[in-house]
């Protein structure tokens, strides 16, 4: 479990990224974190993982205060996979990539074995298995820099803007991917700006603006609400706009419907009555 409270924090050139957030993500939970650029929120995720410690207030990892644990510690249960992954990305191979990862948190030379054939074929990067990370593709180095950090099997997989650079068939697969990894037990968080994707794939949507969460709850109740949007400068998703057209000509219709196979549904409902 996440628990978050009152939580501060500024820059050195005197921005202040967060303020006073306070949230609480349980195990096993999916949620997408959402905002403008400059809402604090890979500031935010970034505490999780210890890589920024609390300036004021508490960050609790399973009622571990991440002031008092290193990040090296925190990386077995804390996955975070950056927006670029050129920032993560450096050694000479794909599959060196992954096993550096494993050898510095200290397994052992089966379980790096192991888990690099698994998270090589989990992700497709087996034909790269020998190519240099930096002379893929940009969403194929997203993958590398996912893949050398799902090797670890956190507990926690959080991951900055990992659609950005994706076509539509591995926004699907990641998709998929994410929703099997939750459903194994495991705790999900993205940071995106993409809407399409976090209705499809996530519960729970939480949305910040100027350093504070100013909305938490379901995808249809969240990214239908427009004073949230506007504040957020977040576009609803499609399906939410075509169903709030429709309910323009039809008494009653639902006007937060956010999944194209709920709107389909209610669609059959009616034409059936």
């Amino acid at each position: 479990m996440i628990e978050v409270a009152d939580l501060w924090f500024t820059y050195p050139e005197g921005t202040i990224a967060l303020r006073g957030v306070s949230l609480r993500i349980g195990d096993g939970e999916s949620i997408a974190i959402m905002g403008e650029n400059g809402a604090g929120k890979t500031t935010l995720v970034k505490h999780f993982n210890g890589l920024l410690k609390p300036q004021k207030g508490t960050v609790l990892i399973d009622g571990v205060d991440t002031r008092e644990v290193s990040v090296a510690k925190l990386a077995k249960k804390v996955g975070l996979v950056f927006q670029n992954p050129d920032h993560q990305l450096f050694s000479s191979t794909v599959e060196e990539e992954v096993m550096f990862a494993l050898k510095n948190l200290g397994f052992t030379s089966e379980e790096i074995k192991e888990r690099t054939n698994w998270v090589l074929k989990f992700l497709d990067l087996e034909k790269y298995r020998e190519r240099s990370p930096l002379s893929l593709s940009g969403g194929e180095r997203k993958r590398v820099a996912l893949a050398s950090v799902l090797c670890v099997k956190p507990k926690i997989l959080v991951l900055d803007e990992p659609t950005i650079g994706q076509d539509a068939k591995q926004k699907r697969k990641l998709g998929e991917l994410l929703k099997k990894y939750q459903e194994e037990g495991n705790t999900v968080i993205v940071v995106t700006h993409d809407v399409e994707f976090a209705s499809k794939y996530f519960k729970r949507i939480v949305v910040m603006a100027k350093g504070k969460v100013i909305a938490d709850g379901p995808p249809n109740k969240v990214l239908t609400n427009p004073t949230i949007l506007n504040e957020s400068s977040l576009t609803p998703p499609q399906v939410a706009i075509l169903s709030y057209e429709i309910a323009k000509k039809i008494n009653n219709f639902p006007k937060d419907i956010v999944l194209f196979n709920d709107l389909l549904q209610e669609v059959i409902t009616r034409v059936k009555r």
